[in-house]
């Protein structure tokens, strides 16, 4: 059911938003030198790399670590980078991602290749079993503000009681959240 719903949604999506990601991929390649998308290795069900694509909002020589490790993470930014990442713009190119099964509409959010303690903490969770989310129960409770542990504790709820009412329930959250801006460190 999960499945047939991230291919209904993503289908509708991908037919409303083809111009708008279209534009907005020339409004990063006429902002920044390098491509519009970066492609990043991130970690999803099972433990398995895969290529995660997002609209870039960095420059190109930006250290590969998490936006919150970096010592300044606004100079790294490019002209369009805040605003796609304020409004969560830079988000929508997974929808790729979701058509190609390697990530739902809702669970935990895909680590990055070298965030070792979450990694770890998951899998000893079992959260690693879940298809990461483009949303999630940890992103509606503290998105980028929240530690390790509260992120795993969460997932880990959202693993326990997940079903599609809670799944509408993420989805209807992040999207008011995301119209609010909340949560949003850069």
């Amino acid at each position: 059911m999960k499945r047939s719903f991230d291919l209904v949604l993503v289908l509708a999506l991908l037919a409303v938003l083809a111009i708008p990601l279209m534009f907005l991929a020339i409004a990063i390649r006429a902002s920044s030198p390098g491509p519009a998308l970066y492609w990043s290795q991130r970690v999803g069900r099972g433990n398995r790399l895969f290529s995660m694509p997002k609209f870039r909002s960095m420059r190109v020589d930006t250290p590969v670590v998490a936006t919150h490790l970096l010592e300044d993470p606004s100079r790294w930014l490019t002209r369009t980078g805040s605003f796609l990442r304020k409004t969560s713009l830079d988000e929508l190119p997974q929808l790729w991602s979701i058509l190609r099964g390697e990530m739902s509409f809702v669970g935990p959010r895909p680590a990055l290749f070298n965030q070792q303690d979450l990694i770890e903490a998951r899998t000893s969770a079992g959260v690693h079993l879940l298809r990461p989310g483009l949303t999630g129960w940890a992103q509606i409770h503290g998105r980028d503000e929240i530690s390790v542990a509260e992120k795993v504790a969460l997932d880990t709820h959202y693993l326990a009681h997940r079903s599609m009412r809670l799944d509408f329930y993420v989805i209807a959250l992040t999207a008011l959240q995301v119209l609010r801006r909340d949560g949003v460190s850069h």
